[in-house]
C-alpha cells in the first residue's frame, strides 16, 4: 500500500523587508508594540514590483525540488494553492510549470483561502496514494496580499505579507508519511472576509468604483479558531490513537499567535510545541504552514519519525487539519 511522504520542502520570502517601524510612520502611532506583544510579528516582506504570485511560487518551488534531489522535469503534477493568483484565468499552476521547466507535469489551482496548503497537500497526496503514475507531487502556497491591501482599514494592514512555501510528495511503503487528514467548511462565513470584486458575482467597473481590495466586510467571532483548532487536534489525535500530548509539533496557521496559544493551553501543551515563522515573515495567508515547515526543516526543528499536526483555517471559512509522521522516502 502506497503512502505519501514529505521529501522536500522549500520556501521563499522576498527581498524587500517592511518593518513594524514603516506603520508607525504610516499611522503615526506605536502600531509596534501591539504587534509584537499580540501579534508575534516584528518585520514581513513584500513582493518587488515586478513579481507575480507565480514568481514567488517558483522560488519556493525550486528550494524545495532542491531539498528533494530532483529536477523540474521529474514533478508529474503541480497543485497550487493561491487566493491571490496571476490571473483570473489560466491557473496560476500553469504558469509555474513554464517558469520552472517542469515539462511532464500536470496543473491545477486550488482555493480555500488560508487553508490552502494544507488542502493542497491533503489533494496531491491522494493522487500519490491512489495512482502510480504520480511519482512525484509538487504543493505549492503562495501568496501576494501586499497587492490587495486596504492601508484605510490599519486594524489589519499591518498583517499581511508575501511569500510562498512549497512540498513535494513522493510515494512510501514504510510506516512515515501522511496518517490522515480532515477538510471541512463552513460556508455561512462566505461573506466574512476576501477579495470580493472581480469575478461573475461583482465585476470591476471601468470607472473604478469597484477595485480589487482585501476587505473585512464582518467580525468571526472570539473563539473560531481556537475552538475548531482545538476539535481538529482532537479528531485526528483520535483518528490514529494518540493524545495532544504525543504530537512532537504543530504548525498552525500563522494569522495570531494568541489564538495558538489559546488552543495550546486548551490541550494542556507548552507554547513551544508549535512552530511559528511570523515575527519575521507576517501573516502569509495559504503559505505560511508551509514556510513554517520549510523553515522547522532549516533549523532542524524536525526529527525522523516525529509526529506533526498540520492545521489552519481560512476565508470561506474553510478548515484544514493533518497529522503525519515525519521523514521515510
Amino acid at each position: 500500500m502506497r503512502t505519501a511522504t514529505l521529501v522536500g520542502t522549500g520556501l521563499y520570502a522576498p527581498e524587500r523587508v517592511v518593518p513594524n517601524s514603516y506603520f508607525n510612520e504610516l499611522y503615526g502611532e506605536d502600531v509596534d508594540s501591539f504587534l509584537r506583544a499580540h501579534r508575534n510579528i516584528e518585520e514581513r516582506r513584500y513582493a518587488a514590483e515586478e513579481q507575480a504570485t507565480s514568481d514567488l511560487a517558483a522560488e519556493a518551488a525550486r528550494d524545495a525540488l532542491n531539498d528533494a534531489d530532483i529536477g523540474p522535469e521529474d514533478v508529474d503534477l503541480i497543485v497550487l494553492s493561491t487566493d491571490t493568483p496571476d490571473f483570473l484565468s489560466p491557473s496560476t499552476a500553469a504558469v509555474v510549470q513554464d517558469k520552472l521547466g517542469a515539462v511532464n507535469a500536470g496543473t491545477f489551482d486550488l482555493n480555500t483561502a488560508c487553508a490552502g496548503f494544507v488542502t493542497a497537500l491533503d489533494t496531491g497526496r491522494k493522487f500519490v496514494e491512489a495512482d502510480t503514475q504520480y511519482g512525484h507531487v509538487l504543493v505549492i502556497g503562495a501568496y501576494l496580499m501586499s497587492r490587495f491591501i486596504d492601508y484605510e482599514q490599519k486594524n489589519t494592514a499591518s498583517l499581511f505579507a508575501d511569500g510562498a512555501g512549497a512540498a513535494v510528495l513522493s510515494p512510501t511503503t514504510g510506516e512515515h508519511g501522511i496518517l490522515t487528514s480532515i477538510l471541512q467548511s463552513e460556508g455561512q462565513y462566505h461573506d466574512y472576509m476576501g477579495i470580493y470584486d472581480g469575478g461573475t458575482a461583482s465585476p470591476i467597473t471601468a470607472d473604478g468604483a469597484r477595485t480589487q481590495r482585501l476587505e473585512f466586510r464582518k467580525k468571526f467571532p472570539d473563539d473560531f479558531n481556537p475552538d475548531h483548532w482545538t476539535r481538529l487536534v482532537r479528531t485526528l489525535a483520535d483518528r490514529i490513537d494518540v493524545t495532544p500530548a504525543d504530537v512532537d509539533r504543530y504548525f498552525f496557521t500563522q494569522i495570531n499567535v494568541e489564538s495558538i496559544r489559546e488552543t495550546l493551553d486548551r490541550l494542556d501543551l507548552p507554547h513551544e510545541r508549535a512552530h511559528n515563522v511570523m515575527d519575521r515573515f507576517g501573516y502569509t495567508g495559504n503559505a505560511c504552514i508551509a514556510m513554517g515547515l520549510a523553515d522547522a526543516v532549516d533549523r532542524q526543528k524536525l526529527n525522523d519519525g516525529d509526529l506533526v499536526f498540520l492545521i489552519a483555517s481560512g476565508g470561506g471559512a474553510a478548515i484544514a487539519g493533518m497529522a503525519l509522521q515525519w521523514g521515510g522516502a
